[in-house]
């Protein structure tokens, strides 16, 4: 894949590309693929250990040198414990990446307490050419607590973009 390494550091007005650097500029920073999934089933967790939300997307990437730009929209987050808090991150295969959310819900009060949606957006180097899944977890802040995503059967996206490098 082509690399912008020919193209000068800074352009002025009249300056003219070779057809090398045109080719470097037409391969380098496109989008190569795009995956996109969805999960609209309410899940619950009332540990602080991380539990899957359902959402999960998988990619092949064309090339090692590909960069992964990830956009989580997890949707339906709240609590409904005292001093509860909803935790939330962002993995690639087994291994987490970001944490993305880290208070959600978050007061005192005893009632229940929904935030909408929480979001990130990442872009990861994965440095791979096999099938490559994300997804994101979920938890509460301490044992005996109540944290969901997806309440009310809303609907959470996870879209994954190939980018050229």
């Amino acid at each position: 894949m082509a690399t912008p390494t020919t193209l000068p550091a800074t352009f002025v007005s009249g300056d003219v590309l070779t057809a090398a650097q045109m080719n470097d500029l037409r391969g380098a920073f496109r989008v190569l693929q795009v995956v996109n999934a969805t999960y609209s089933t309410a899940t619950s967790n009332s540990t602080s250990t991380y539990a899957d939300t359902g959402l999960t997307a998988t990619i092949t990437p064309s090339s090692m040198s590909s960069k992964i730009l990830v956009f989580v929209n997890q949707a339906g987050c709240g609590k409904e414990t005292n001093n509860v808090f909803l935790r939330l991150r962002l993995l690639r295969g087994a291994s987490e990446i970001i944490k993305f959310e880290d208070g959600a819900g978050k007061s005192t009060a005893a009632q229940d307490n929904y935030v909408g949606s929480c979001s990130t957006t990442y872009l990861d180097s994965p440095n791979t050419t096999s099938a490559t899944t994300y997804k994101t977890q979920f938890s509460a802040n301490a044992n005996f607590a109540l944290v969901r995503v997806q309440y009310e059967t809303s609907t959470s996206t996870i879209t994954l973009m190939e980018i050229s490098a």
